[in-house]
């Protein structure tokens, strides 16, 4: 859903404003030297020099931006002055609506936006409701037996059946859940590609042609008329487009539906995989979550906050690269033209200047009066902007609905649970989360 900012009350005052304070190359050499994950350097930077702050990696600086008012400023008051040059993962998305820029995103945007919001988002509750469904029968099966599952992996199964309801209107079945594993495979191995464009292809070619297989099936399905049990989902609207709009050939088809797979599950299935971890060490959260009745307004209040201190601690875009296309003032300094932003919601939602105990998994911070910051830039999961995740409102819903589903009934006793986070497209945690399902006692 976006999240529209209305024109901004700031000056535009090119070619003013003090230098951006910028690290110390030693503090960068240290980092570099020890091996550390980039938010280590970037939470020393923000740390020493504040919320907007430079640091180089190579002959230019970099400005990291955590500051809310800066990070409004740049996401959604001047967007146009801070665009975004390419995504990360277009080696698996293609030119879908996340990696598209210019008039093309405006117009991929435009078709999309309506199936997110309002009427689109009940078109689709249904579907979810299923996916949950399926995932409460299926623990209600492992309690039974006592049998090992993984969290992480049942999260990913959910928010998979979740999305390929919504995409073709056919619940997941067992096999194309195998294939989609590519899916994960290469979102996990981005960070670490060959830089050589070819070569980074090369490694994952053999994930990348499960990918297309299945995509291609469902394109070919969809197109012959073969609506699910549920009826036309998200594909047949990007096939009627076609009909309409030449650009909408079958690689950009195949490249938004991939699209829709990444974004509408690895995203959601990694907020509800933190949100057990963290409900396993703060058991008095669940208890609180669970005090109102079942489908009552203040359950599902309850559950929505466990779900939004969960994406403070662990936002879906952990980091939002930005490219100023001519100079500006920001926050008081001067930007140049050329300059590579970054924003960190990662940083902002753990700043103690706006979150109290910030490293301290507390709900309540969404369900009592001032328990938040109120700027909009201090908390932004999602982005905010014109540029804002499209899927909001669905990767919100789905968490609800299953939450609502599982908590009231069983709690993971974990066996054994990863002890760091890995920032790559999602913060996801290192390691396996093995647990067996007891009652949840209220």
């Amino acid at each position: 859903m976006d999240i529209e900012a209305s024109p901004g009350s700031l000056p535009y005052l090119p070619g003013t404003g003090r230098p951006v304070p910028e690290a110390e190359p030693e503090l960068v050499e240290r980092w570099r030297s020890g091996g550390g994950e980039l938010v280590e350097l970037l939470s020393l930077v923000r740390e020493r020099l504040g919320g907007v702050a430079a640091f180089r990696l190579g002959p230019a600086p970099t400005v990291l931006v955590t500051d809310p008012q800066a990070v409004q400023h740049v996401l959604a008051r001047h967007p146009e002055r801070y665009v975004k040059r390419s995504h990360r993962a277009r080696l698996l998305i293609g030119d879908g609506v996340l990696a598209a820029t210019g008039e093309a995103w405006k117009r991929q945007r435009r078709l999309l936006q309506s199936q997110f919001t309002g009427t689109g988002m009940r078109r689709y509750e249904q579907r979810i409701t299923e996916a949950a469904r399926t995932t409460a029968g299926r623990w209600d099966g492992y309690a039974r037996t006592g049998q090992t599952l993984d969290i992480g992996q049942e999260m990913r199964r959910f928010a998979l059946d979740a999305i390929w309801r919504s995409l073709t209107g056919h619940p997941l079945d067992d096999g194309t859940e195998r294939e989609l594993a590519a899916v994960a495979a290469v979102a996990t191995a981005l960070p670490t590609l060959p830089a050589d464009a070819t070569d980074a292809q090369d490694a994952v070619a053999a994930d990348l042609a499960r990918i297309d297989a299945v995509a291609r099936h469902a394109i070919e399905a969809a197109r012959g008329g073969k609506a699910g049990p549920d009826g036309p989902g998200l594909l047949h609207v990007l096939i009627d487009a076609a009909t309409e709009r030449p650009e909408y050939t079958d690689r950009l088809i195949r490249d938004e539906l991939v699209t829709l797979l990444v974004a509408g599950h690895e995203t959601t299935a990694t907020t509800l995989t933190w949100l057990y971890l963290l409900l396993d060490q703060y058991p008095a959260a669940r208890e609180q979550a669970l005090v109102g009745g079942e489908g009552s307004a203040g359950r599902r209040q309850a559950i929505q906050a466990l779900v939004h201190e969960t994406l403070r601690l662990y936002p879906s875009a952990w980091i939002l690269p930005r490219h100023a296309t001519e100079e500006d003032s920001l926050a008081g300094y001067a930007v140049e033209a050329g300059t590579d932003i970054l924003i960190c919601p990662y940083l902002t939602h753990r700043d103690p200047e706006l979150w109290p105990e910030p490293e301290h998994f507390d709900p309540r911070r969404f369900t009592t009066p001032d328990g938040r910051p109120a700027h909009p830039g201090a908390y932004f999961p999602f982005g905010i902007g014109p540029r804002a995740c499209l899927g909001l409102q669905f990767a919100l819903r789905e968490s609800t609905v299953l939450l609502e589903h599982l908590l009231p009934v069983h709690t993971p006793a974990f066996h054994s649970t990863p002890t760091k986070a890995v920032y790559g497209i999602t913060v996801r945690p290192d390691g396996p989360t093995p647990a067996t399902l007891v009652p949840t006692l209220t």
